[in-house]
């Protein structure tokens, strides 16, 4: 019974060759509302004013716990296996998000 379970409960995730390739983000900013988080990755190149954002992913408050989560048990087993992740302080990005206007 237990084995016909764990079959009910698998799911096939296919990753196509586009997204398999990923794409390189050294920025995340993170805003939210009461019903969702928005995360943008964005590709920052030095000496460069503009930047675009490369992807956006958008997560239910829940999903966003777990993700949380995940990421810093990840992290820690990063650590465990390549020593501690150096932090660099860095100066603060003046980030500008596109046209303003009025609503």
């Amino acid at each position: 019974m237990a084995e016909k379970e764990k079959k009910q409960q698998q799911i096939n995730i296919e990753l196509d060759e586009q997204t398999a390739e990923g794409v390189y983000s050294n920025l995340a900013i993170i805003n939210h509302s009461a019903s969702e988080f928005i995360v943008d990755f964005i590709s920052i190149m030095p000496g460069r004013p503009k930047a675009k954002v490369k992807s956006r992913i958008v997560l239910t408050p829940q999903h966003a716990k777990k993700f949380l989560k995940a990421l810093g048990e990840n992290v820690q087993r990063f650590e465990q296996a390549h020593g501690t992740i150096q932090d660099y302080d860095q100066p603060p990005i003046p980030l500008n998000f596109g046209p303003t206007g009025e609503a």
